[in-house]
């Protein structure tokens, strides 16, 4: 909305051409999303209060005196940056509404999952929930496919002149990294602030890749495809702003939990912008940790099935290390600084190639 508005005031005021400027949009984005969160967090946190829903029936013993957590904000954070997004990012760009309709579509099914387990005490059944994920993964992979014509290669880390081209193939694949990487994040969310805090350093990895996929000159000098993601760029710093401002409530001991309408949606989102940007495959790089979560949960059902021993004292990863002894807040700082220097080293491959 401010960028058209914008447009017609330049005309009136030089000053406003700076609102055309995607460098500006990112930062004012992420300034936005942060400052509404501050001014709004406490009022949603005691609107928030009614749901409440029970720790998660595998936890430690720990995690069953957080019952009066208020859940589900994850509302709050896809909220606040479609607020922001409508404000800062230009509106006629197709890749905006299929960014939010992922948002919204994965959020949906996440609230669905929220309000089932605090009316019932007991989540939709698994199925139900996968079928949910495949279909809005399918309707934002199709709607990004026709409206945005995106290119079909896909970038290789480390290797330059190496970039297969996938063609309709694009479309399964977009499918299973979208539930994928939601289902990845989903599973982190087990401790105060952990996914909310390895999402924020993501998020402004693939906002800078983004930006960069959406600069002829920069894409050609990393030899990276020339995609249509400055709008990307923007979205992405506006969920990073949403996400600091979440984790001010979010940090430990929390005032508010996720919920999967948080976790489906942001990890989703996650997913979308690396795929937008055709470098998908840095996100188990970035994303290591979601990864390492996801292939402890594997490893452990694998192993307990087939030879009656578990791998880990618990699953995910990060409950392992509770029963170590590890406070609760150290697992989440440690984790979330292997995150940004899997973020960081993410980066460094765009330029060893």
């Amino acid at each position: 909305m401010l960028y058209h508005i914008s447009q017609w005031l330049t005309q009136y005021v030089s000053f406003f051409n700076v609102v055309h400027y995607v460098t500006f949009r990112m930062m004012a984005a992420l300034l936005t999303a942060l400052v509404l969160s501050f001014i709004f967090g406490s009022w949603f946190i005691n609107q928030a209060g009614q749901f409440r829903s029970k720790a998660r029936e595998y936890t430690p013993e720990t995690h069953q005196a957080k019952h009066d957590t208020p859940t589900m904000g994850g509302l709050f954070v896809l909220l606040t940056t479609v607020v922001t997004a409508l404000l800062w990012c230009n509106l006629l760009v197709p890749e905006v509404w299929v960014f939010l309709g992922c948002l919204v579509g994965f959020g949906a099914i996440g609230l669905w999952d929220d309000v089932s387990k605090i009316r019932w005490r007991k989540g939709i059944r698994e199925s139900h929930k996968f079928r949910a994920q495949l279909v809005v993964g399918l309707l934002v992979t199709l709607s990004w496919y026709w409206f945005v014509a995106p290119s079909t290669e896909v970038c290789v880390p480390f290797f330059k002149h190496f970039s297969p081209h996938l063609g309709l193939l694009l479309i399964p694949w977009a499918v299973f990294i979208l539930i994928g990487t939601s289902n990845a994040v989903n599973l982190t969310d087990g401790l105060d602030g952990l996914a909310i805090g390895s999402l924020i350093p993501n998020f402004g990895t693939f906002a800078l890749i983004s930006f960069l996929a959406g600069n002829a000159v920069f894409a050609h000098y990393l030899y990276i495809p020339f995609t249509p993601t400055s709008e990307i760029a923007i979205l992405g710093t506006t969920l990073v702003g949403a996400s600091f401002g979440f984790l001010w409530y979010n940090a430990y001991p929390a005032q508010i939990w996720m919920g999967d309408v948080g976790s489906l949606a942001l990890g989703s989102g996650l997913a979308l912008m690396a795929l937008m940007a055709r470098q998908e495959l840095l996100l188990p790089i970035a994303g290591g940790l979601f990864v390492a979560e996801t292939l402890s949960v594997i490893a452990q059902v694998v192993s307990f099935k087939y030879t009656g021993k578990r791998l880990f004292k618990m699953a995910p990863l990060h409950h392992h290390f509770e029963l170590l002894g590890w406070p609760e807040a150290r697992i989440t700082t440690r984790f979330g600084i292997i995150t940004i220097v899997l973020c960081l080293l993410a980066l460094m491959t765009l330029k060893m190639r």
